[in-house]
Formats: C-alpha cells, structure tokens, sequence
C-alpha cells in the first residue's frame, strides 16, 4: 500500500545512491519508490536506464564494432519508453529534466552525438531554451537535479566537439559556468562522487579545448576571458577545504592526467608573459591592490608551484636511456619566464616579496629539482650557470658550465662516433651561444685567472666555429642552416673579447701586439656584412677600444660615429620586454664616453665636451633619466627631502644596475677633465662639486657626508648656481640665459663641524653648503660649463711630452693687469646632435697601425730608424690606414641582440663594497683638481675623505666572517681589491707631496702605496722620478736634525786621534755650511747630486794635506786608516760621517737608479703599463742615465707615438672594471 512518508524518504535514499555512486542499491531503492509512489514512473524509469548505463560503463565495451558501444545498452528499446514517460511527465518537472539529461545521455553513449545534443536540454523549463542547465533549478532541489544539470552542460559541449564544432563547444562550456558556479564553490572536497566526477569531466574537457584553441590561434590571449576554463579549475580545486596543492593522479578512467591542465595553464601563462600581453581579468579576483603585472606573477608562481610539485612527484628518475621530455619542458618555460621577468622591463615591486632574489632561488630550486628527475640533463646544467651568475654565486655559476661543457663534449663525440642523435643534447647553436656566455661573463667580473680561462674556452670555440665552416664550405649548404650568421658573428666576436681581454692581462708582453692583433681581427669579422646587415654594438665597442689603445684613433672614431648614428633594427620581439625602456639610448652611453675619448686625443676639446652630453641628451629630458627626485630647487632640510621622495618620480637611473651609474659618473669626471684643460683646474674646482651632487642621486645614502666649506677668500673664478637637473650635465635651454655668480673656494673635510643649520630654501642666512645624501636628495652647487676668470700662463699639459693647443674651437681667455676679462662660454647651440665628419689637420690626425708593437721594455730591439721613420710619416698615412681598418665594415643597421649575461644581482653588502670603491674615485678626482689648482690644503682634505672611505672598506673586509673577502683580491664584480684602493690614496698623497715640494715625504707616500699594491702605475712612476733625481742628485740630502756633534767619540784611540786635526783645520766644518748635511738614519735610496770630480793634482794635495794633519806623532797613515780602508777598492773611499757629508755614496745611487729601472721596466711589460707614456717617459730617462743612449733613444720614440694619441683620460675609464666587455 502506496505510503508517502516512506516514498520520500525511499526518494531521497534514490537520489543520495546515485550521487554516492552507489548503484548497486539503485535497484532496490527503485523497487520501494514503485512500491509506495506508484505515479514517479518517470522517476523510476530515468533511474533504471541510469544504473544500466553506469554499470556497463564500469565493464567496458565488449564489441568495439557493433552499433551500441556498451553492452546491456540498447537505445532502440530503452528510448521510446522514456521518451513515452517524459511526454506524461507533468506534475514534476525535475522528473521531466532528469529524464531529459539521461535520454541525452543515453544517445551520447551510444554515439550518437547529433541525436543526444537534439534531447539535452538548457534548462529545466522547456519553455526556456536560453537557460542554462542549473540555473533554474532552486537551491532547494535535489542533489541530482544538480548533478545531471552539469552533465547535460557537459553532454551539450562534448557533443559539439565530437562533430567538429570547436568554437560552439567552447562559448557552451563558457556559458554553463554562472549556473554552476555553487559547484565551483564547493571544491571537489565538499562534492559527493558523482558531482566530482562530473565537474571534474566538465572543466577538464573545457581546458583541453581551450589550450588546443589558444595553440592554434583560435582563441587569443587578448581575450578577458581568455583564461575562464583554466582560472575555473584553479578556483574550484581550491575551494572548500581541499589543500593548495591538486592531488595528482588520473581524475577518471581514460581521462588525462590533472598536472597536465596545470601544465597547459602554465603554459598559457607563460605565453602572456613573454609576449607582454594585456593582463586578462576575466574569472580572476583581481583587487585594486597593485598592478597588473604583480598580479600575473602572483598567479603565474601559484600556477608554476601547484604544477612542479605534481610533476616532480609522479616522474621517477629514468634510466641512462630514457629520456624526460616533460620534466626538461617544465625548465624550458620556466627559464623563459624566469628571463622575462628576471630582465629589465619587469620593476622590482612587480616581482612580488623578495623581488628579483626570491625569483632566482625558487628557480635555483626548481632546477635542481627538476636535476633529480632527469639523467646527464645538459639543458638543465645551462640554465643553472645562468641562474647561478643572475645571483652572483660566480664560483657556482663557473662550476656547472665546467660540467655543462663536459657532457656536451663528450655527447658530441658519442654521437660522431655511433651516428645516433641524442634529442637532449644541445645543439651546436646553443653551445657557442652558451660559451660566448660564459666568455662575457669571466672578462666582464673576473680578473686574470678569469681572462686565462676565457681565452683557452675562446680557442676551443674557435676551432667549433672553423670546424663547421669548413664543413659548410666542403659539403656546400648542407649544413647552412644549422647555425645562423648571428650565432657566427657572435663566436668570433667572443672570440675576440677573449683574446683583447688576455692581451691585457699577459704578463708575456713579447706576445701582446700578436694577440692584440687577433682580437681585432676576429672582431672585424664579426661585424662584416657576411654575417648579416645588421651588428651587434658590444662588438663594435670592444674594437672601438681596441683601435683606441693602439692609437689607431681614426679608424675608431669613425667606427664609433657610425655605430652612434645608425638605424636599430630589433632581433626578436619586444626587446624593452628584456632590455628595459630606453634599452639603445642606455647601450650607447659607453660608446658616447668612448667617442669622447677619442676627440680628446686628436685635441678636439670642444666636440668631446659635447659629446659627453650628447650622452645624457639622446634621453632627449634629464627628467627622463633622473627623474623628479632631487633635482628642482636648492638645498632642503632633512624633513623637506624625505617630504619631497614620497612624491618624487623615478628615472631611468633607478633602473640602472651600479656598472651603468658608475658609467654615468664616468663621464662626468671625463667632462670635467675636459673643462679643467679647457677653461683652467679653478674652473674644473668649483665644477667637481657635481660629483658629489651626482653620486647620491645614483648611488643612494652614503655612511660618509659630503660637505663643502667656504674660504674666506674665494678663488678668482666665477660660477653659475644651476638646479641639479641642469647642471649634472648641462642643457641646451639654459646656455644663453646663465647669469655669473661669485662662487667660493670648497675644502673638504668630515672632521670639521658644520654650523648649527645648513642653508635650506627657507633659511640663507648660513655660507656652508652641505650635500645631503639622505634618500638620494641632492643639491647642485655649481655647473660645468659656464663662464670663468682664466688668469693668463695657465699650465695645459700633464707634463713636457704634452702638443700644444693647436685646435681651432679652443677658446682662451687672456688677463691683463687691471681686468680678467671673461673666456666665452663653450657654445653649442650650432651642434645639432648629429657628428659632423672630422677633417682634422694633417698634425691631428692619428698615427697609423703599428704592424707590431714593440716589445716593452726593450723596445731596443725594433729599429729605431725604422720607428722614427714611421713616426715622422704618420701624418701622410694616416688618412689611407684608417680607410684600411674600416675596409669591408659596414655599420649600416645597429641590431639589439638579446642579451648573453643576465640581469646579476649582487648581494648589499657587495654593492656597498663596490659603492665605496666608487666614492674614494670621486674624492680623488677632486682632490686632483685641487692640487691642480694649487690649492693644496683643499686637495689634503679630500684625500682625508678618500682615506676614510678606504679604511672603512679594508675594516670591512677584514672583519667579513665568511673568509671569502680578501684585501690582496678584488673578487668577483670588483674593479680593484682594496689595498689597490688604498694605494690610489697613497698615491695621491704622494702626487700632493711632490706637489708642495716635500719629495722625501712624497717617497715615502709612494713606498706606502707600491707596498699595498706592487704594480700601481701611479706609484711607481712618481717614485721612480724621485729616485732618478736622487741618481742624479738633483734632488739634495735633507739638512741634519741639529743636535749633538758625535763625530769626536770613538770607541777606539785611533778614531779619536783622527778626529782632533779635522777640527782643527776646519774644512768639514766649511763644507757642512755650504751644503746640507745627511742625517744618521740607513741611507738606502736616498737622493744626492753627483759631486764635481776633481783633477788628479787637487786629490793629491788634498791627501797630502790631510795626511800631514794626521800624523801628529810621525806615525805612517796606515794605523789611523779604519778597517774599511785597508779593503779592496772596489768600495769606494772612505765614507765621512753621516752628518757631515756633502752627497750619498755612489752606491746608494746606483741602486736607486737601478730600483727604478727595475719598477719601470715591470711595469710597461704589465698590461695596464705597456702603453703609459708617463712610465715610458721615465724609463727612458733611466736608460739615459745609465749611458744606453740607443735605448732612451727608442724609448722616447715609442712615448712620442703614444703620447700623440692620448686621450684626457686613461682609455680603461670606459668600461671601468669590465674590461671591454658593455
């Protein structure tokens, strides 16, 4: 008998069976409801054909050829009966609708696509056809009603996509994504089985159609909703109470594996990152709170985890023959990702907690991660020396190129010898590509050990590279497309770094002008047009520096200028994406810097100092590149600075890592050479302020303040007080309005207080102007480029080697007695950015190429007539030797090539290492402009500063607790260790020395120096000047210490005898007074003048008479000689006593000059010594002295061709300490 309570009841047992999956109690759960709500035949009827239909999908097709697919399922019977109840059905509609999704359902089981998509319905009002399946059904409804809800949407779109109807399937599963959000919410955690199995189906299918629509084209990522399957499967694995990570595994039979839809949203991710598309916000829960980058990379390293995690769990590690293609998949787009995101265009706040530090380890870890599941991966090793060298493990980096380079050559022999491919191993494109950057990197942050290795990996690369030429060349294009001619340009480019890079660091210097000579040429063939129009500028700059060192400085001026003034093409897509914005403008200031150089060198002053500017006005607005942070306005206060940053806009300088600001100071410090010769070192005074306005701007807080006190008396010289915007490098708009101010004498000491209140914008009632460093605040106090007071005789060389002025835009300024008239400013209005073609006089012009240096330090060896002949004949060949460097280059497009060194990030306490480097450069810039302009007490104080800084750093070092840190060792990344800092401090103060006429003090300044750092060029210079003047005895003994006269007291009787009628005669006494006297300390080296050699007859009757005087008693004058006069004569005489000595013994001499020989003659074989004229200059006044006239003679010609292609500054400034590496 029919009983309602029981028949709900049997009804919700029905409905919870089948959303349990439990259809073994289906049958009898349907009996009941027969039994007791005989008028749910519908019901009844769509539940038996449902348990048909599961149970024969639990055993599987048994003839894969007959009509139905399944066996206990026949829709020819089945159908019409339900089709027949669904048509009664009208009292309860969720009947109807289950009835409806499991007729569909039953056709769709037995393929028969197009009838099921016909019988599924949208909704479950009929009436409705737009409404999607779910949505009408209330919350209240069954829990089957929305199971089958989900499986018609699902049906619907399969059905679709089974009949080719790709796009139709996609907006079907988009548009069932609202009704069913309740299932997404829940998360498969909360779902019972069926509804998890069905949700899982439903966006599994959707994000396989999606990810093949997106690869082929389909469907673009521009699309907001681009992303909706993907984002849907994130947000409903996450929901409820299920972990972050997706368990793994296989969802259902047949299906595909769950890492594989995170691999294809990784992937999707990946290619919106790489091509810098719109962020798409469509099914995200995007908030307002940063920007849309920070939110791809959130999403992108959530998606990148749940993925890793997965695969690595499920991926054994293989044998030797098995390969793991998906693993090394992984780290390919990983690594794509990871050089996006890790280069330029991608801000550090857009990166997430951690920024770039936090994205290299979690890639470190991944790789080696992703190393444990894969077997000898060269692929893996690559990407590790990358990763390792973007966080400056340098020893780590070097370590898996060592192995990376191991396996590949020994997988290319295994494969030469067998003739099997191995898909894994790198192609040789990668290789040479991969070497080139390892090349890079040892020249640009390594030292000499770094330089040995690059060029043995540069002649291994070097046969790589002939070896597939002549194989090309042989079995004509058969292998043509194997390596491209930029892979080519770029291994003889490396290849040429590598060999310049040693020719600097050999100690061989017989060898130098050879490898020096190779370089060049693998570098001109790198850039030769059969290697494709377009060149790569690293490339040009490193020949450019080349031809500069070799005085070939035609030919380099030309390169440069046509480099500076051609078209860029790009190599690959959206080269700001990894090069950053303003990525040429940035990759041209060393070559500006360099073309600087090289007009300073043919004295063309004017266009040098343009050029200079030229480097910061290609930004076309300093805001551009500095930004609004410090650059209006005068000096502020503290609490105005730090009131101002939070305002304040970021220029392209904050982007910039420490090698490109120091670049920028550079050149700065170059343009302040050029005016110092310009316009006179009291000029070049007041202008040096601006490096310290300069270096807090680019480098942050310092822990030294920078101050500069007033004289009482300022300098004759007039200034112009311009913003820190226009005066770092001065600007077009303001040359014709500039207004002359007095300025004021600067002296520079950190011990000095200040006054109580530095001048602000609202206080002046203070004369001190102080340079605050806080948050990079910066004030400008002077300009660069400016009308001066020029007094008349100014000194314009550095020494007597230096060609007068005989450039014809160099403008002086003449003083008279009554007035100083002012010199013209330095106008460029009529230069139009564009550099015109120099036509210098035939005196400016270069020398020619050398065809062999000669070996240093005995150039006695070329002949000397020969080099003089070359010499003299430099003017007429200068202007067909330039024309035979530059033969077959064509410079026509400048290419930007992606880069081969990552973006490296160097812990805080290296940059502040290195930062401190920098500012003692800067104090001693200006320490040497004030001894250039005799103002000696202001240089003393800045070397004081340079001193502080130097200490601090070697104080550092020392206490560094890791013992990696030396200071006898620059390191990675550093340019010079720190006792080479404290050297160039010493050096200094020897120079100042010299300078105020103390050379016993500047000796010793210099030994201080050269026992920090044996081979500093300054140092052994100045000292072996010194000491060839104590040979010669121009430099005189320094008068005695007055004290008591010891030279009466003698522990033996003979002494005192001897001494008695010295006295009496008086004729110590007399020389003593006419000459200083040597005090009793070791004599060693020191300085004396060679004494006037008497005549024969004067020594004898001097000898006489003193041997008359000292032989009182009759005695012969043997018993009053001293031990030392009875030995061999090879001695010399008899030396007097210290205090009364006219000259230092002959013997001192010889080895001071001997010393000096020895210094100079280490130094020009060196690498940073072999083409200073200085040093040069020197050793051939040593020869001199010691009677090798031939010698001296070479040397000096040698000096003369290197000295007429002196550039303001050393050619290494370009670089700094990356060698010739941009």
């Amino acid at each position: 008998m029919p009983d309602a309570t029981k028949a709900a009841h049997y009804i919700q047992l029905l409905d919870e069976a089948r959303c349990d999956d439990n259809w073994d109690a289906v049958p009898e759960l349907i009996r009941k409801v027969r039994k007791h709500a005989p008028d749910r035949t519908c019901l009844t009827l769509t539940a038996e054909i449902e348990h048909a239909v599961a149970k024969a999908n639990l055993k599987g097709p048994s003839d894969p050829g007959s009509s139905s697919s399944l066996p206990g399922i026949d829709p020819a019977q089945q159908l019409p009966s339900l089709l027949t109840a669904i048509e009664n059905e009208n009292r309860y509609p969720e009947d109807r609708f289950q009835a409806r999704v499991c007729a569909g359902w039953l056709l769709w089981v037995a393929r028969d696509y197009a009838g099921a998509l016909s019988r599924l319905p949208q909704g479950i009002d009929d009436s409705d056809q737009n409404s999607v399946a779910g949505e009408s059904a209330a919350p209240s409804s069954p829990e089957w009603t929305k199971v089958c809800g989900l499986k018609a949407a699902y049906l619907r779109a399969n059905c679709m996509a089974r009949d080719g109807q790709r796009d139709g399937a996609l907006l079907a599963f988009e548009a069932a994504l609202p009704g069913l959000s309740s299932v997404w919410q829940a998360g498969p955690a909360e779902s019972r089985q069926q509804m998890r199995y069905w949700a899982e189906l439903f966006l599994t299918e959707f994000c396989m159609l999606a990810s093949q629509a997106l690869r082929e084209g389909a469907l673009s990522l521009t699309d907001t909703d681009c992303l909706a399957s993907f984002r849907t499967w994130a947000r409903y694995w996450a929901a409820g109470k299920q972990s972050v990570v997706s368990p793994g595994g296989y969802g259902f039979r047949g299906s595909v594996p769950r890492r594989k839809v995170w691999a294809e949203y990784y992937f999707a991710l990946s290619e919106i990152l790489q091509r810098d598309l719109p962020f798409p916000t469509g099914y995200s829960a995007v908030t307002n709170e940063g920007s849309a980058r920070s939110h791809l990379r959130a999403e992108l390293k959530k998606v990148e985890t749940i993925y890793q995690g997965l695969l690595f769990s499920e991926t054994r590690f293989p044998r030797a023959d098995e390969q793991r293609a998906e693993v090394e998949e992984f780290v390919r787009a990983m690594m794509e990702n990871w050089a996006v995101l890790n280069g330029r265009g991608w801000k550090e706040h857009d990166l997430g907690p951690g920024g770039r530090d936090a994205l290299c380890r979690s890639t470190l870890d991944a790789l080696y991660g992703a190393a444990a599941k894969t077997y000898h991966s060269t692929a893996i090793l690559r990407h590790m020396f990358r990763v390792h060298l973007a966080v400056a493990e340098f020893d780590l980096a070097f370590m898996a190129f060592d192995s990376w380079f191991e396996l590949v050559k020994k997988g290319k022999a295994r494969v030469q010898k067998t003739g099997h491919p191995e898909p894994a191993l790198d192609c040789d494109a990668t290789v040479l590509e991969t070497i080139s950057a390892c090349i890079s990197a040892l020249c640009k942050y390594g030292g000499r050990e770094a330089a040995e290795k690059a060029r043995k990996l540069a002649e291994e690369m070097e046969t790589l590279v002939q070896k597939y030429e002549n194989q090309t060349a042989t079995d004509g294009n058969q292998h043509s497309q194997e390596l491209s001619p930029r892979i080519l340009a770029l291994a003889w480019q490396s290849i040429g770094l590598a060999q310049a890079q040693w020719a600097r660091m050999t100690y061989e210097s017989e060898q130098r002008a050879s490898i020096q000579e190779k370089a060049i040429q693998c570098l001109r063939r790198s850039i030769s047009p059969q290697y494709g129009s377009a060149v790569d500028v690293k490339a040009v700059f490193t020949l450019g520096v080349l031809y500069a060192e070799q005085r070939k400085l035609s030919a380099a001026v030309e390169l440069v200028k046509t480099s500076l003034l051609a078209e860029t093409t790009t190599v690959g897509e959206n080269p700001e994406l990894r090069l950053g914005p303003y990525w040429k403008e940035r990759s041209l200031i060393p070559l500006w810097h360099l073309l600087a150089l090289l007009l300073s060198a043919r004295q063309e002053f004017i266009m040098a100092a343009r050029a200079c500017e030229g480097a910061i006005e290609q930004f076309k607005d300093p805001y551009v590149l500095f930004g609004s942070r410090g650059i209006n306005g005068p000096y502020r206060s503290e609490h105005l600075n730090e009131a101002e940053a939070s305002k304040g806009t970021d220029g392209i300088v904050d982007e910039m890592d420490d090698f490109e600001k120091e670049g920028i100071l550079r050149i700065k410090m170059t343009q302040l050479a050029i005016l110092e010769l310009l316009e006179g070192p009291e000029v070049a005074v007041n202008a040096s302020t601006e490096l310290l306005s300069l270096y807090p701007r680019l480098f942050g807080e310092v822990e030294q303040k920078l101050e500069l006190s007033t004289k009482p008396e300022p300098p004759k010289t007039a200034a112009t007080v311009r913003t820190h915007r226009n005066s770092i490098f001065g600007s077009k708009g303001d040359k014709s309005s500039r207004t002359r101010q007095n300025s004021v004498a600067t002296t520079f000491n950190h011990n000095e207080p200040g006054p109580s209140r530095p001048q602000t914008s609202h206080t002046t009632a203070t004369t001190t102007l102080t340079i605050q460093t806080a948050n990079g605040q910066v004030a400008d106090p002077s300009a660069s480029n400016r009308s001066i007071y020029a007094e008349s005789g100014r000194r314009r060389s550095r020494n007597s080697l230096r060609k007068r002025d005989r450039s014809a835009s160099r403008a002086r300024a003449v003083s008279t007695a009554s007035s100083e008239p002012p010199v013209p400013r330095l106008d460029f209005s009529a230069f139009d950015g564009n550099l015109p073609q120099y036509n210098p006089s035939e005196s400016l012009r270069s020398p020619p190429p050398m065809t062999s240096l000669p070996p240093p330090p005995v150039p006695q060896q070329a002949d000397s007539s020969a080099i003089r002949a070359r010499s003299r004949s430099r003017s007429r060949a200068a202007t067909n030797t330039h024309q035979d460097e530059l033969a077959g280059l064509r410079v026509g497009l400048v290419g930007a090539f992606p880069q081969l060194l990552p973006h490296v990030l160097f812990s805080p306490d290296h940059s502040r290492r290195r930062r401190k480097v920098i500012l003692v450069k800067v104090w001693l810039t200006i320490a040497g402009f004030y001894r250039r302009a005799e103002l000696l007490e202001d240089a003393q104080k800045a070397i004081a500063e340079a001193l502080f800084v130097a200490e601090s750093l070697e104080k550092e070092v020392v206490n560094d607790g890791s013992g990696e840190l030396s200071v006898k060792q620059a390191g990675w990344g550093m340019e010079k260790s720190v006792d080479e800092v404290l050297a160039d401090v010493w050096a200094e103060m020897g120079h100042l020395s010299v300078a105020r006429g103390k050379l016993y003090q500047a000796r010793a300044d210099y030994e201080t120096a050269l026992s920090h750092f044996q081979d500093h060029p300054g140092a052994i210079v100045g000292l072996s000047n010194i000491l060839l003047d104590i040979y010669t005895e121009k430099l005189l003994p320094p008068p005695p210490v007055e004290g008591l006269d010891l030279s009466s007291l003698s522990l033996t009787e003979e002494g005192a005898a001897s001494s008695t009628p010295a006295k009496a005669t008086g004729t110590f006494e007399t020389t003593a007074i006419k000459t200083p006297e040597l005090p009793s300390i070791p004599l060693g080296l020191a300085p004396t003048k060679p004494k006037p050699r008497r005549s024969t007859s004067a020594s004898a009757a001097a000898g006489s008479s003193t041997s008359d005087h000292a032989k009182p008693n009759g005695h012969p004058p043997e018993q009053y000689a001293s031990p030392s006069q009875t030995q061999s004569s090879l001695l010399g005489p008899q030396l007097p006593p210290p205090h009364r000595a006219t000259s230092l013994p002959l013997n001192d001499r010889l080895a001071a000059r001997d010393r000096a020989y020895g210094l100079l003659s280490t130094l020009t074989r060196l690498g940073t010594g072999w083409n200073n004229s200085e040093a040069w200059l020197a050793l051939a006044r040593a020869y001199e002295e010691s009677g090798q006239v031939d010698k001296a003679r070479d040397a000096l010609w040698w000096c003369v061709e290197l000295e007429d292609g002196r550039g303001v500054r050393e050619w290494g400034v370009v670089a700094g300490g990356s060698g010739y590496v941009l």
